[in-house]
């Protein structure tokens, strides 16, 4: 568990230095899988039609509902090293 811990602060601090800016599909995967690791599920009201960015990021996040936490920071390191 601790490998996993280090290994995921790795990656958050490289996802902040990656060799080109991901598409926004992919950020928002980024984000939504950062959120489920250290949050854990999506909680609160979904943002209203006006906050496209934060209905985005809403979205993004509920749709890995159940996730455990354990398996989102794999999936975040994962994800961080295939777009090094």
């Amino acid at each position: 568990m601790a490998k996993l811990k280090a290994a995921f602060e790795k990656a958050v601090t490289e996802s902040k230095q990656l060799p080109e800016k991901p598409d926004n599909m992919t950020l928002l995967k980024i984000y939504a899988l950062y959120k489920q690791a250290t949050e854990g599920d999506c909680e609160g009201k979904r943002p209203g039609f006006t906050d496209m960015v934060g209905r985005a990021k809403f979205d993004a996040w509920a749709a890995i509902k159940g996730k455990g936490n354990e398996e989102a920071k794999q999936d975040y390191v994962d994800l961080i090293e295939s777009l090094k």
